[in-house]
């Protein structure tokens, strides 16, 4: 994708009507769209967003690709959605051949209320994913979905460390009982869905497939269960456990097979979310399970064993199995796999 020449560079600090005038779009809303000038412009104002739970920035780890810089959605009232056409022209501004050059409220221009805005750079969506659901207050103070999208810069950019995701101050851990719906997205032209189709998209519709056909069976079991999210003190990012069984206060996590990489990847997530967890609720020692579409190998088996988790696998005809049958699935002492959380919050009875 190309970007269009611009006057100003990263750093550059210029008002919206500057702005406007060689970028296009208009209006006072944070996600300005031309199809004139195939420019998609977004204004992040880091203090008057932080009233709605926006938490707009720079991420402070740079993933394996580089530096990423997480953007809220439009939509002030309830969860928000790819309806319209805001946030739908940042989700496909490639498909639309549309760059997204991302502004910072700055200050004001001298003697007047007419706003500054700082230029950070042209950027894209990046791909893996695209954005992340985060709980906010909307303008009503209810508590609603809001999209974050990740940007990726396509060339220089300013980074300031004013600039960063601001960290939260306490941990917190919510219960989402019931299943958490991602907003519908609109859909691509079929050639643009296929270039967009990966491994990884397969994979979590296999996960997904597997946690929805346990939830019916602990559903019939008549048990609460439902997502967590994890927020945690100092740290960046919001954390999922996509299943966690309130009544028998079990952490499922899915693993799209019973390879060593997928177990490993199950059992680090296992470890890094029930550290913020209790060790015992309302009497019940904490287990960790692994979510599995087959039975493991005899070496899987010792390897969960020795970590103190169990596994959970679907059967040829549809049934689940519990490995160890006896229900080892937390370690000797009781306590959450993983370090021992020293700000753990208590999770509500």
């Amino acid at each position: 994708m190309t970007t269009t020449a611009l006057t100003f560079q990263p750093g550059d600090i210029r008002t919206r009507a500057q702005i406007h005038k060689e970028l296009g779009g208009g209006g006072p809303g944070g996600i300005c769209p031309s199809k004139e000038m195939k420019t998609v412009l977004l204004f992040s104002d880091l203090k008057a967003g932080a009233k709605y739970g926006y938490r707009d920035g720079w991420l402070r780890e740079n993933d394996r690709l580089g530096p990423i810089f997480e953007y809220t959605g439009m939509g002030a009232r309830g969860d928000q959605k790819f309806i319209g056409t805001f946030n739908k022209s940042v989700l496909h501004h490639a498909e639309d051949g549309r760059t997204l050059h991302l502004f910072i409220v700055h200050g004001k221009v001298p003697g007047s209320q007419t706003k500054t805005h700082r230029y950070i750079g042209a950027f894209e969506v990046a791909k893996d994913p695209a954005y992340t659901l985060r709980r906010a207050l909307d303008e009503d103070k209810e508590e609603r979905y809001v999209i974050v999208f990740r940007l990726r810069p396509l060339g220089p950019y300013h980074r300031s460390p004013d600039d960063a995701v601001p960290l939260p101050a306490v941990t917190r851990v919510r219960r989402v009982f019931g299943r958490r719906r991602r907003p519908e997205e609109p859909r691509l032209p079929r050639e643009a869905r296929a270039r967009l189709a990966a491994a990884t998209e397969a994979v979590a519709r296999m996960n997904d497939g597997l946690v929805t056909e346990f939830e019916h069976e602990l559903a019939n079991r008549k048990h609460q269960f439902g997502a967590l999210e994890i927020e945690a003190r100092g740290r960046e990012g919001t954390m999922e456990a996509v299943l966690y069984d309130d009544t028998e206060h079990t952490l499922y996590e899915p693993a799209a097979s019973t390879t060593h990489r997928e177990i490993l990847d199950a059992l680090m997530k296992l470890a890094d979310i029930s550290r913020y967890l209790n060790s015992t609720h309302n009497g019940v020692p904490l287990r960790c399970m692994v979510l599995a579409p087959e039975a493991p190998s005899d070496d899987i088996r010792d390897l969960l064993s020795h970590q103190g988790v169990g596994l959970l696998y679907r059967s040829g005809i549809g049934t689940f199995t519990e490995l160890p049958a006896d229900g080892q699935a937390s370690p000797p002492t009781a306590t959450p796999t993983g370090f021992p959380c020293q700000n753990c919050p208590v999770l509500p009875s």
